[in-house]
């Protein structure tokens, strides 16, 4: 599932902003389908304009009956009456996309014959100071079995002593749930963490759920401003 909001706070419309002759959104819905991974890829949107792009390609594409805060709650009502057990959300703005990560995400939930994941997410280790510093950097810290502990825009952990060595890692926004943690996500209030960071997925953890964070080497690029787009076109090249 592919949450594509037009209206974003930082950069509006920027998923229908053009990557070198197609709009972002249809990068990112071509690259997620070119993964051969799944059984389906839909774009989920509140909007006009992006319904009508993806179902000019022959894309899967479904309009939301609902206001939404954030992309799980427009997944979750989604995927509410489809026969599914494991929702991969890929966010609209990283074109970048590719398949060796989506697979790592996949395989935690064939090892996990417990059922003791309730969703897993994408990692990558930072070492450039500035970009730990950016707030629109999603940080995380995670135990000794990559089960992630806190999600933070400010650097995490803090170095307050310099002497100690740590890795940074910055969250990559591509999810993975069973459905049941996506419906519950749906329905529980909003806490004051998550409102704080405005981090969605810090939803989970106020609510006691498990997210296994698994690291990727691959850095992409999400586009959250002009600038990112214009790194964008260049990588893209």
């Amino acid at each position: 599932m592919i949450p594509a909001r037009y209206s974003a706070t930082r950069f509006p419309g920027k998923l229908m902003k053009d990557l070198n002759g197609k709009p972002v959104i249809t990068r990112t819905y071509e690259a997620t389908v070119n993964t051969n991974l799944f059984d389906d890829v839909i774009v989920v949107t509140d909007s006009d304009i992006i319904y009508d792009e993806i179902s000019k390609i022959g894309g899967h594409v479904m309009m939301s009956q609902k206001e939404h805060e954030c992309g799980s709650d427009r997944i979750a009502e989604a995927v509410e009456d489809l026969d599914i057990d494991i929702v991969i959300n890929v966010q609209g703005d990283e074109p970048f996309t590719e398949v060796e990560s989506l697979k790592k995400l996949i395989q935690v939930f064939k090892e996990d014959k417990e059922q003791h994941v309730d969703l897993a997410s994408l990692m990558v280790h930072i070492t450039d100071w500035d970009e730990i510093k950016n707030p629109n950097t999603v940080k995380v810290i995670v135990d000794q079995n990559n089960f992630a502990l806190y999600f933070s825009r400010s650097p995490i952990p803090y170095p307050r002593d310099e002497t100690i060595s740590v890795n940074y890692y910055k969250h990559k926004g591509v999810y993975a749930f069973r459905k049941q943690a996506i419906l519950d996500f749906y329905k529980l209030p909003m806490l004051s963490l998550e409102a704080s960071e405005k981090i969605e997925c810090i939803r989970y953890l106020e609510y006691g759920k498990r997210i296994k964070m698994v690291e990727t080497n691959v850095q992409g690029v999400e586009i959250d401003t002009p600038e990112d787009l214009e790194r964008a076109k260049k990588l893209w090249k």
